[in-house]
């Protein structure tokens, strides 16, 4: 039907369409970037060939999990119906491995005409692919047939991070396409199956690495504007904006974007303007909290409303739902005690203090050594205990491992046993007195020992937890962890050739072959949140809070492992950013581009010591201030 898409098309013979009451909502222009055709992938080899009952199976590799759609170009007689299906991975058969799709039928149809080569690209749809098989195709093929076409939101590129370790340079490769391929018009958890939800919980962890890899204020505060919409009169925030579940509350760590994401894109560009017109959403929703924790403890055993994800597929290691939903009100206060001094608001900065101090004792009354609080004193309202029994969906298919008694100085085991997503959180959100926190660090790793030095945090503690390791003095187990390759780790999933972030730590192994096929997504940038602590920590470019968006920076890289050089680069709005640093032959080098009208502050590591050169001029001390410019950093 040429011209069916164009003004004038003669569309009498079409059926009407349905006309439908008006429900009332504004329409708007969009206020983010639309969604178009980014880039192309061709197959990195001639189809490989399968024969069926009706006819040869083509089945093409783009070496790419991608998202988006296929181009395909053939000649056939009037009539011919080919067929496309798509598919992350194969079956040990070489076959689509579809089961983890769900009810997506992630199907295309295309019938020929019969006028010679034709070319097929649909307009309406999107899928998430590595892998495309053709059927129903009576010519000849070759890699010339299909080509990959990628869809995403129009985010140009902004930053890029390598280091000497190959490994670590596929994982940011991942984290990159794993945000490609969810950042069309909404972040949503995964592209291919039938899902697609904007969840709160994922979009929040990610938010900070998704601003390092691309230029993202506009599709943020687009989509800031849809959980705006999404609020409910009580203040509550949805688990995904826009709200397709009709799901009111998102509980802890999900519903708390609301105040997490806004504070972010500001820290990463400078804007004040996602502050104020979010704040409303923010105490409407603080206010929410107020009423729904009694004593300051969310989530509470005994309370009837939504208690949240938990540790979302954390590994054998239970963090209870209170512990988590406290934590994240206590870090929502003191978020928005610096909202409001920003905003110029003392008297607002003043009392979410003072709910800040608050809620961190309530915390440490409940949570640590010395509480008399214990399990059998709750009461467990039915959701709770629904809830509770329900999170083996979400656990993965390691052996469960009796470690012995376990026990702390840091928190009260008559309540729980604590658990890695336990320490970060009281350590990232500031809530244990000081003489606690080498205690807690301590306790953290000891834990990661008895695990053989792996994770067991699920999509609540796993982007805090490297920071933690950094920031308390425990930089070797960080990269430690970075660097596992075995489950579960970031890296595994590498070694495993994957080319996007998985959603479960264990979506595929050795052992168990495919996890549950009712959540088990290979394209999902949740776990991709290691990515920030690459740009901050391993090339050590880092927001000054006092001064956002990169009007000054914090240049404090810190390498370790075995490590020999890294870099980062971030175009900012002010212009390129970067840091490269190497160690070669005993002596450390570190070169810095500060962009114009901007200044740094750059840290020698604490690791490396010596003489200190700056541009060929020797100056003493280890922290320099410096303004727009080049500067090369010599340490022998």
């Amino acid at each position: 039907m040429p011209g069916w898409h164009k003004v004038g098309f003669d569309d009498a013979s079409w059926l009407p369409v349905v006309v439908q009451p008006d429900n009332g909502a504004q329409r708007v222009a969009t206020n983010g970037p639309t969604v178009k055709r980014i880039e192309e992938l061709k197959p990195i080899a001639e189809p490989t060939t399968q024969h069926a009952f009706l006819g040869p199976l083509y089945t093409y590799d783009l070496g790419q999990n991608m998202v988006g759609r296929v181009r395909f170009k053939g000649s056939a007689p009037a009539g011919t119906t080919v067929t496309l299906r798509f598919a992350e991975v194969l079956n040990p058969d070489g076959s689509l491995y579809t089961t983890n799709l769900r009810s997506a039928r992630v199907t295309d149809h295309y019938t020929f005409k019969g006028e010679g080569e034709e070319v097929w690209e649909p307009r309406f749809t999107f899928h998430g692919f590595r892998y495309v098989e053709v059927s129903g195709y009576p010519g000849e093929v070759d890699s010339d047939t299909i080509v990959g076409v990628v869809l995403h939101s129009d985010m140009v590129p902004t930053g890029d991070f390598s280091c000497s370790d190959p490994l670590l340079n596929q994982l940011q490769h991942n984290i990159q396409w794993g945000q490609k391929g969810n950042f069309l018009d909404v972040p949503t958890d995964c592209p291919q199956r039938d899902e697609r939800l904007g969840w709160t919980g994922d979009i929040q962890v990610f938010a900070q690495t998704a601003a390092f890899n691309m230029h993202v204020a506009g599709f943020m505060t687009k989509w800031a504007n849809d959980v705006s919409d999404a609020q409910n009169e009580l203040g509550m925030i949805p688990a995904v904006v826009p709200n397709a579940l009709d799901m009111a509350d998102g509980g802890p760590a999900w519903a708390d974007a609301g105040i997490i994401c806004p504070w972010t894109i500001y820290q990463s560009y400078g804007d004040v303007h996602i502050l104020a017109d979010n704040y409303a959403v923010m105490t409407r929703f603080m206010d929410y909290l107020e009423q729904a924790s009694p004593n300051y403890i969310r989530c509470a055993p005994d309370f009837e409303g939504w208690p949240g994800f938990s540790d979302w597929l954390s590994i054998n290691a239970t963090t209870p739902r209170d512990l988590i939903g406290t934590a994240f009100y206590a870090y929502d206060a003191n978020l928005m005690a610096q909202i409001a001094d920003v905003l110029g608001k003392p008297d607002d900065a003043a009392k979410y203090r003072k709910l800040f101090a608050d809620v961190k004792q309530a915390f440490q009354d409940r949570f640590l050594k010395g509480s008399t609080a214990t399990k059998e004193q709750d009461e467990y309202s039915a959701r709770r205990i629904q809830m509770d029994n329900a999170d083996a969906i979400s656990q993965g298919n390691l052996k469960v491992v009796d470690y012995g008694p376990v026990t702390s100085d840091v928190f009260n085991t008559n309540l729980f046993n604590p658990t890695q997503t336990s320490y970060v959180l009281a350590l990232h959100f500031d809530l244990l007195p000081e003489d606690m926190q080498v205690t807690a660090a301590d306790e953290l790793v000891a834990d990661i020992q008895r695990r053989n030095m792996h994770l067991s945090t699920g999509f609540v503690g796993s982007p805090y937890i490297a920071h933690v390791l950094s920031t308390f003095g425990k930089l070797d187990v960080a990269y430690q962890l970075l660097n596992q390759q075995t489950w579960p780790s970031w890296l595994y999933s590498v070694t495993q050739g994957a080319t996007t972030i998985w959603e479960r730590w264990d979506g595929w192994t050795e052992d168990n072959g495919f996890q549950d096929p009712g959540m088990n997504s290979f394209n999902h940038y949740a776990y991709g949140a290691i990515g920030a602590w690459l740009y901050t920590v391993v090339a050590g470019l880092n927001v000054d809070p006092e001064q956002p968006g990169y009007k000054h920076t914090i240049i404090r890289p810190q390498p370790g492992d075995d490590l020999t050089h890294a870099r980062a680069s971030l175009k900012t709005d002010y212009g390129l950013l970067s840091s490269r640093w190497q160690l070669l032959n005993g002596k450390f080098e570190l070169n810095v581009v500060v962009p114009p009208n901007t200044s740094a502050t750059v840290h020698l590591p604490d690791s490396v010591s010596g003489d200190v050169i700056l541009n060929g001029q020797s100056v003493a001390g280890k922290t320099h201030d410096v303004s727009a410019g080049t500067y090369t950093f010599t340490v022998s």
